[in-house]
């Protein structure tokens, strides 16, 4: 029960920076989704820390993933989903974490936390460094996409990459840079959302092949 209480204290602080720092800057509605997506990256690694089990963390997963879907309907927390295009975003961030917990939590959780991680730190970099710093941009797929989010976005995860792989004692690998430059690629897929669900899974995928080969 402890273990859970901690989890759910973390996403209430989450919440609460995001709610504080929109009381400064409510126009800014892009960082104040980023706050979230961000703070939320180092909750898998410490659910492991915290040895919760599979079963435990599905759950959990489902019914954030639920809740969500139930706040695209009603927007009982606007300040998920208050910005300025359509986007499933959030929906797409939670069903890919399901998956990646059913696929990996026990068998490969180097593989989950990569994917994760890349997503959360990469992906919410890059739309930050994106917005707020002017480089050359173009749009693909009706989304615009700029030279220093998408750089912001490869060396993004290739830190995320090296960082875990040196923690586990994995060989450098110069697939590192393969899994980098795919979760780059794919992060350029960002209408409705739908790179928050393409990137986790895909990365985790790559680093479950090309790395740990478990």
């Amino acid at each position: 029960m402890l273990k859970f209480a901690f989890i759910l204290i973390y996403i209430f602080f989450i919440f609460l920076v995001s709610i504080i720092y929109k009381g400064f800057n409510p126009n800014n509605k892009e960082v104040i989704r980023k706050i979230i997506h961000i703070g939320i990256g180092p909750l898998i690694p410490f659910a492991k820390v915290l040895d919760i089990d599979q079963t435990s963390a599905l759950y959990f997963t489902g019914l954030i993933s639920f809740l969500t879907f139930i706040n695209y309907q009603s927007k009982l927390f606007p300040t998920i989903e208050d910005i300025d295009r359509k986007s499933y975003g959030t929906l797409f961030y939670c069903l890919s974490l399901f998956i990646l917990i059913y696929l990996y939590w026990d068998k490969d959780p180097s593989s989950l936390i990569a994917g994760f991680l890349i997503m959360t730190f990469g992906d919410g970099l890059a739309g930050l460094v994106g917005k707020n710093f002017k480089s050359k941009s173009w749009t693909f797929l009706k989304q615009k996409k700029s030279f220093l989010g998408t750089i912001t976005m490869f060396f993004t995860s290739l830190i995320v990459i090296f960082g875990l792989s040196f923690s586990q004692k994995y060989n450098f690998n110069i697939n590192f840079f393969t899994i980098a430059f795919i979760s780059t690629v794919l992060e350029q897929f960002s209408f409705f959302g739908i790179d928050n669900f393409i990137v986790p899974i895909s990365a985790a995928f790559c680093f479950n092949f090309f790395i740990t080969g478990l």
